[in-house]
């Protein structure tokens, strides 16, 4: 790891991007719709359940509530914490609930109402915290198959994960924001010797969704569930959750140093695909680190089927970084990814070290606004006298 991993999450043009996005966005809002995007307390549970799945109580204000110009701040601010590829994918995954809402009154026969459960504007925007110069809030916009949270931590570091999109049908016509992933997967699984491949292959089943789950931070070890949340017929027996387990100190997979310098940038080109839909000031950090850390740091592990119509299953993992790609419950017509921070997702250790030394304000707003010799015989105060305060609890 680097020797001062707090440097990697230093993004101050994306985070003055965001700042004032989301100071104009809030502006334009009625005090009823403010009052449902902004939650004041960065401390409050739901800002780190990040389910993607459909859910009747999400957090926020949906872009349906929104109209003109306040459309287009929502875009501005989503645009702020992801390069124009990143972006663009979004909008595919948004746009890919059109043709399911057509599956759905086809197949399913749905009806009328599945203009409302399937709609590119049912996607929630919520604000965390107090976005302001030096202070540490966190946003984010989340609905079916797509959610993107971003943690600014004294105006100076940027936190941009857990990054998670999702793809059902792929294609869907045109739109294909996941498939070169997929391509670029099997692409390099088959481009591996026999031997290596067996290895790469762990299990012959391939978990119902993230083998990390939605945890608000991956743990030592993580089990995956024996089913996908709302969809029947897919489980996993416990000897298949054992086989597929992720243990961050001992990956399963084949290793970095094993494979041929082409296989290993090629294999770091689709940890990277990943990572890259981020800003492209904090993702460059990201490559730089891929790059830069010995080859035995990454694993890649494979399950379930190895064609595109089976169900299968696929992970990269660094020192820090861990891409999750599961196609299971569809037989290859239903994708969910996410890319994690093992450290740093929602924040997380960056938010302790920052509350450790300076509570939950910044050390300088504190300064602003208390005397320096409050009694004319007062001692001039110079050291920090802000109490630490507790850390936030995930």
């Amino acid at each position: 790891m680097p020797q001062h991993p707090s440097r990697n999450y230093e993004a101050p043009g994306a985070i003055k991007r965001m700042l004032f996005s989301a100071w104009a966005l809030l502006d334009s809002l009625t005090p009823d719709l403010r009052a449902r995007m902004h939650i004041p307390e960065m401390s409050d549970p739901r800002r780190v359940d990040w389910d993607f799945i459909p859910k009747p109580d999400r957090t926020g204000v949906p872009l349906s509530k929104l109209h003109g110009h306040q459309r287009t701040l929502a875009h501005t601010l989503l645009k702020s914490g992801l390069s124009m590829r990143g972006y663009s994918q979004v909008l595919a995954v948004m746009a890919t609930e059109n043709i399911l809402r057509e599956l759905d009154v086809i197949e399913r026969e749905f009806g009328v109402f599945a203009g409302d459960f399937r709609s590119p504007d049912a996607y929630w925007l919520t604000v965390f915290g107090r976005p302001g110069f030096e202070d540490t809030w966190g946003w984010r916009v989340i609905g079916h198959h797509l959610s993107v949270s971003f943690t600014v931590v004294a105006q100076r570091y940027l936190t941009v994960t857990p990054l998670a999109m999702g793809a059902m049908p792929i294609p869907a016509g045109v739109l294909d924001p996941l498939g070169e992933h997929g391509r670029m997967a099997f692409d390099f699984l088959h481009g591996l010797a026999p031997d290596l491949r067996a290895r790469a292959v762990v299990h012959d089943v391939a978990p119902a969704d993230f083998v990390t789950r939605q945890v608000p931070r991956v743990g030592a070890e993580e089990w995956p569930d024996p089913v996908d949340l709302g969809i029947v017929g897919y489980t996993t027996t416990d000897e298949d959750r054992r086989k597929l387990r992720f243990t961050r100190e001992a990956p399963s997979g084949i290793n970095g140093a094993d494979l041929t310098g082409a296989q290993l940038a090629a294999v770091r080109e689709l940890l990277l695909r990943y990572v890259e839909t981020g800003p492209e000031e904090l993702t460059a950090r990201y490559r730089d680190d891929v790059l830069r850390e010995h080859p035995s740091e990454l694993h890649f592990a494979w399950a379930g089927g190895t064609g595109p119509d089976t169900a299968h299953y696929y992970r990269i993992s660094t020192s820090g970084l861990l891409v999750e790609a599961d196609n299971a419950v569809a037989a290859g017509q239903h994708v969910h990814t996410v890319w994690r921070d093992l450290d740093n997702d929602l924040g997380h250790d960056l938010l302790l070290d920052h509350y450790a030394r300076h509570g939950p304000n910044g050390e300088h707003l504190s300064r602003r606004l208390t005397s320096n010799r409050p009694e004319p015989t007062s001692p001039l105060r110079t050291e920090a006298w802000y109490p630490p305060q507790a850390y936030l609890k995930h």
